[in-house]
Order: C-alpha cells, then sequence, then structure tokens
C-alpha cells in the first residue's frame, strides 16, 4: 500500500504543478492580447447568463401551466 499512497501524492503533486502552469499561461495571455481574452470571458459570461435565463422560462412555463 506504501506505493500506491506515493502515488497518490505525486498525482496531487502533479496536479498542483499543472495549476500553476495554466493560471501563468492565461495571465500571459490576458497581458499580451487583453481584447481577445476579454471577447472570449464576454462569450463565457453570456453563456453563463443564457443558461440561467433559459432554466428561470422553464420554471416559469412550468409554474403556469
Amino acid at each position: 500500500m506504501k506505493i500506491l499512497d506515493g502515488d497518490v501524492g505525486v498525482g496531487i503533486a502533479m496536479k498542483k504543478v499543472l495549476g500553476w502552469v495554466l493560471l501563468f499561461l492565461l495571465v500571459f495571455w490576458i497581458g499580451t492580447s487583453p481584447g481577445p481574452a476579454a471577447d472570449v470571458a464576454r462569450s463565457i459570461w453570456d453563456g453563463i447568463t443564457n443558461i440561467f435565463t433559459n432554466i428561470g422560462t422553464f420554471f416559469v412555463e412550468l409554474a403556469n401551466g
């Protein structure tokens, strides 16, 4: 079981390293091309708000019969 415990530790460390690398790349991308990064963020936000609007519409229509 000691081998499995060590493998879990390596997996957690790898996730942390990967997370930091992705965060660095995201900050670098925003810093070097803020216009396209803002467009992507706006598109993601519009998609999220659209999902919640549609869920709200579903429940309103469900309540109205």
